[in-house]
């Protein structure tokens, strides 16, 4: 809690003072519901920092708080379900009384522990009150096989036992697990099929009658939860599964999904990429290369190579916009530069972000995950290159004069170009303005732009031109090479006969 918010505290000590204020008893849910109304009807959006919900996940989400329902948030990895639960916690009161002392968070007015009862008989309206902020009334636990029911619900402690000298029949002796704990709060259980069935079992007089029952004891604690659990569909058939009758249990199902659109998926990205003020004040970034890292994913997504049910996580983008922008600074610092530009060939420090963060299907796994990444990258440059320019295909096989014929031509004639990412940048613009057309191509379709993203656009259309099969890319350690790509063809060492980045690399 930080000094702002503990100014903040209400000054209310005792029970006697809280009972002549307009405090009222409210559950959790309620309390949800209430402060959401609130907002609606101020026409504040809430969940800040989601994207791409708008008008899907988190209307659906609103209905559920409204019909005080518990959750189950349903999607693949890295579609921000965790967050969202997170962010409920603002939908709660800034302060909840609570009896000073209690490890249960008792209500004033309403205890259920032992404690409560029996500090409030001792003391009456001299009872001392205490009062915890709302980023304190979040519990968070990622299910895993090992969870036990002590764990989540409680257990009898033989050391309290001792301790205190109580026998096991006092309901002193039990210590509570996380669920009794996170009372008059917000639960999260996380990849819930990962959980056993028979732990699974042992949520269900939670969630229907909203009570626990520990060991042997009589004791039925009624809690006061908001439950949130999140999963993973995939999960369904291969990890684990949700036990039917939880299932039936949790009132509201709410499906996530990726970013729809390349312009949502970037915002993300541009919102969460951990970058030092150093990058961003040196390393420029153009728009076309934001819009390829995104593509990048959204080529994963439907990729015959990866495995569908997986999913491809928002996080890939992420850290490949990270490695993109360090690969740049990288070559910078190397050059001795005071600043410089994200180039194409930077997108070779993006494809150790990729690998981890894509599963295999047997087709992909023969291939291997470095040439996979590779294939990614070359089809997201093929989607972009029909919005910065003309059809390669259709300009070849057009009566109209072919944009493309002068720089073919020069790699016909038995020129070749070789891109490394460390090339300073006057070797850099060097080599691209020696094809001959290159330069004149770009600025026919796109006036007015800066030396740097003319320098990028022009790189982009030989990467462009080879993934449309009009020139020959050859994979080197740290870098491309353009060639003729009928030349090409009769110049295949024997080895050579699928050209690919060093697979030993990745």
């Amino acid at each position: 809690m930080t000094i702002d918010q503990m100014t903040k505290i209400p000054n209310i000590k005792t029970l006697g003072q809280l009972k002549q204020t307009d405090y009222r008893s409210r559950s959790v849910k309620d309390e949800l519901r209430a402060n959401l109304i609130a907002q609606l009807q101020k026409g504040e959006g809430g969940f800040e920092g989601i994207l791409g919900f708008e008008d899907t996940v988190i209307p659906d989400l609103q209905t559920a708080i409204l019909s005080r329902h518990n959750i189950l948030l349903l999607g693949l990895r890295g579609q921000a379900k965790t967050r969202i639960a997170r962010l409920l916690v603002n939908l709660l009161d800034e302060y909840m009384p609570y009896i000073e002392g209690s490890e249960l968070y008792d209500d004033p007015l309403h205890p259920i522990s032992w404690y409560g009862h029996h500090i409030i008989e001792e003391k009456g309206d001299n009872t001392p009150i205490a009062w915890v902020h709302r980023s304190e009334r979040y519990t968070e636990k990622l299910a895993t096989p090992d969870v036990t029911v002590a764990d989540l619900i409680g257990d009898v402690d033989p050391i309290k036992a001792a301790t205190m000298k109580l026998t096991y029949s006092d309901e002193r002796v039990i210590h509570f697990g996380l669920i009794p704990r996170a009372h008059r709060g917000i639960f999260v259980i996380n990849e819930l099929p990962d959980l056993q069935a028979r732990i699974q079992v042992s949520l269900f007089n939670i969630l229907q009658e909203r009570d626990i029952q520990i060991r042997g004891f009589k004791l039925r604690l009624p809690l006061d939860l908001q439950f949130v659990f999140t999963a993973n569909p995939e999960d369904y058939t291969n990890r684990g599964s949700i036990v039917t009758p939880l299932k039936d249990r949790i009132e509201s199902q709410i499906l996530t999904h990726y970013p729809r659109s390349v312009e949502i998926s970037r915002k993300i990205t541009q919102q969460e990429a951990s970058l030092t003020a150093e990058q961003r004040a040196t390393i420029e970034t153009d728009g076309l290369v934001k819009d390829l890292v995104e593509q990048i994913a959204f080529e994963a997504r439907n990729s015959e190579y990866i495995d569908k049910k997986s999913g491809v996580s928002a996080r890939l983008t992420i850290s490949a916009f990270e490695n993109l922008v360090s690969n740049a600074e990288r070559r910078m610092l190397i050059n001795h530069e005071t600043s410089t530009f994200v180039r194409i060939s930077d997108f070779l420090g993006v494809i150790p972000a990729i690998t981890g963060k894509i599963e295999l299907v047997y087709e992909g796994e023969l291939e291997g995950p470095g040439k996979v990444a590779n294939i990614l990258i070359g089809k997201a440059i093929k989607t972009l290159m029909l919005q910065f320019f003309p059809d390669p295909e259709k300009s070849k096989k057009s009566k109209a004069p072919n944009p493309y014929i002068e720089i073919i031509n020069w790699f016909s004639e038995g020129n070749n170009l070789s891109l490394v990412d460390e090339l300073p940048l006057q070797e850099y613009k060097k080599q691209l303005n020696s094809v001959t057309g290159l330069k004149a191509l770009v600025k026919k379709f796109h006036l007015s732009l800066t030396e740097s993203q003319t320098l990028l656009l022009m790189e982009f259309v030989l990467h462009g031109l080879s993934e449309f099969s009009q020139l020959n890319k050859g994979f080197l350690d740290n870098g491309f090479a353009f060639s003729d790509m009928f030349n090409s063809l009769f110049n295949l060492q024997p080895d050579e006969d699928d050209l690919d980045v060093d697979d030993d690399r990745y």
